[in-house]
């Protein structure tokens, strides 16, 4: 499966963006998703997870409250709603898909990862 995200750029403090990640290939729905984040100089880093059918979700606990993670899947698509940034959420972002029945933070349970949108916020 191919992933292409998108919907990254530059905002203040306390504001919004939304990144969509759109998958091509298998049945989207036979997937857990997942958002991780990468920042200069640190290990990638969990962000949130959703099931197939898009009913049970996980998130990290530095982005719980702020960030949503949802899915289409008649659409092959993956969301991160990302409210009230920081500074410290500045990040290159990407999306993955895992072809395991349950959900997991670990990087390396998820098979296809797609290329990084970078997400910059500003003081």
């Amino acid at each position: 499966v191919q992933l292409q995200a998108s919907g990254g750029g530059l905002v203040r403090a306390g504001g919004s963006l939304r990144l969509s990640c759109v998958a091509s290939g298998r049945t989207f729905s036979s997937f857990v998703m997942g958002w991780f984040r990468q920042a200069p100089g640190r290990e990638r880093e969990f962000i949130a997870a959703i099931s197939g059918s898009g009913g049970t979700t996980s998130y990290a606990d530095s982005v719980k409250g702020r960030f949503t993670i949802s899915r289409t899947n008649t659409d092959n698509a993956l969301y991160l709603q990302m409210n009230s940034l920081k500074p410290e959420d500045t990040a290159v972002y990407y999306c993955a898909a895992s072809t395991r029945y349950a959900l997991t933070r670990r990087v390396y349970e998820y098979s296809y990862l797609g290329q990084g949108t970078l997400v910059t916020v500003s003081s």
